[in-house]
């Protein structure tokens, strides 16, 4: 007979295994309405360079849907969660090289030709818009411009200086170490609280470290995911609750402009908190299953040409905004809706003959062996 040694700790339960990740196209429909509202945005939401590109403010030219375009700029938010999600499901048992090759393969190539692209049609002489010198533009190749106080060639950048605090975040506290759910857990907690201990003690490094502003819509990502691999996970839930609380509480103040006589666009704080609930609640449904009913393949390529849509819509935009409304004389709308088909086709044209054939090479490449 065997004795078995008698030990007070209860036995220890398993993790839940991971669900079957099929591919969550409606993730993708959410990615390309992210995008969509962001080019809402730039394009009729927003004063700036835009105003004359159209000749005249953009909320002349939509008197009444201009109002709703200023709250696109909530697309990012929604792009964060979106993101927390996705690094959380894709870094899972992978290790740091291969993490690290994934996430460079997927953002450097269409970047890169952005970058290329942006520049170069801002040099021709029928083009308003200037160019930055030839050491700037070296320089945003690497995706450090912001960083370095460099001019961006790509407004948009900016997102992606805090995608890649996120992600070195993630991989040097989950992905290194090894993902577990106890671990994104604490990860989740603690990135939680360093967030509030820096923008208490007002820290510039800690802020440009821990992104009070936009950590609680990665966190809430994080949690969803969790809630994606177990829906009956407290913790998860607890997660994406004081996420959302805190994330709505940061876009209000940073976005809310009712003070301001001179805004393009006053966005009410009802209205903030409604749409970053709109992206906490589209991931979580999707997160529970609830559109997997949202299964169609051309979803696939939607979410295939947001990350260069997204690169190249705002700039280039400018330039078919004007030669279409101003040069051809289209009216607004018109201009509106092909200036995003165009851009849908650019986008188009560098998924299939840029990032199909480079990223797998350079995911390859940067995937050999240290």
């Amino acid at each position: 007979m065997t004795v078995r040694p008698v030990t007070d700790a209860p036995p220890r339960q398993p993790e839940p295994k991971a669900p079957r990740e099929n591919r969550l196209r409606a993730l993708d429909g959410l990615r390309l309405i992210a995008a969509l509202m962001v080019a809402a945005y730039h394009y009729g939401g927003r004063g700036g360079e835009v105003t004359h590109a159209w000749g005249r403010s953009a909320a002349h030219q939509f008197p009444t849907l201009h109002s709703y375009f200023a709250y696109g700029c909530l697309g990012v938010q929604v792009f964060f969660v979106i993101s927390g999600f996705v690094i959380c499901m894709s870094g899972w048992g992978r290790s740091l090289q291969s993490f690290f090759a994934s996430r460079a393969s997927r953002l450097l190539p269409a970047y890169w030709a952005a970058i290329l692209i942006v520049t170069a049609v801002f040099a021709l002489p029928a083009v308003t818009y200037e160019a930055l010198s030839p050491s700037d533009t070296l320089v945003n190749l690497t995706m450090l411009q912001q960083p370095l106080g460099v001019d961006r060639i790509l407004g948009v950048c900016w997102t992606l200086w805090a995608e890649v605090r996120f992600y070195a975040l993630f991989a040097l506290c989950v992905v290194l170490p090894g993902a577990s759910r106890r671990r994104v857990v604490m990860f989740c907690a603690g990135w939680t609280l360093a967030a509030a201990i820096a923008q208490g003690a007002r820290s510039e490094l800690l802020n440009i470290v821990v992104m009070p502003e936009y950590a609680p819509f990665f966190i809430g990502g994080m949690g969803l995911y969790l809630v994606h691999r177990d829906r009956h996970d407290v913790y998860a839930w607890g997660i994406v609750a004081v996420s959302f609380l805190i994330g709505q509480h940061y876009a209000v103040r940073s976005l809310w402009n009712a003070a301001d006589p001179n805004a393009f666009a006053h966005r009410s704080s009802l209205g903030i908190v409604l749409v970053v609930a709109f992206g906490f609640g589209a991931v979580a449904a999707i997160a529970l299953g609830r559109l997997s009913w949202a299964n169609w393949r051309w979803l696939t390529v939607a979410g295939a040409l947001t990350y260069p849509f997204y690169l190249v819509h705002e700039h280039l935009g400018w330039v078919v905004i004007r030669a279409l409304h101003t040069g051809l004389g289209l009216p607004s709308g018109t201009t509106f809706g092909l200036t995003v088909a165009s851009m849908l086709l650019l986008a188009r044209l560098l998924n299939r003959y840029v990032e199909k054939p480079l990223t797998p090479r350079l995911r390859t490449a940067l995937g050999k062996q240290w």
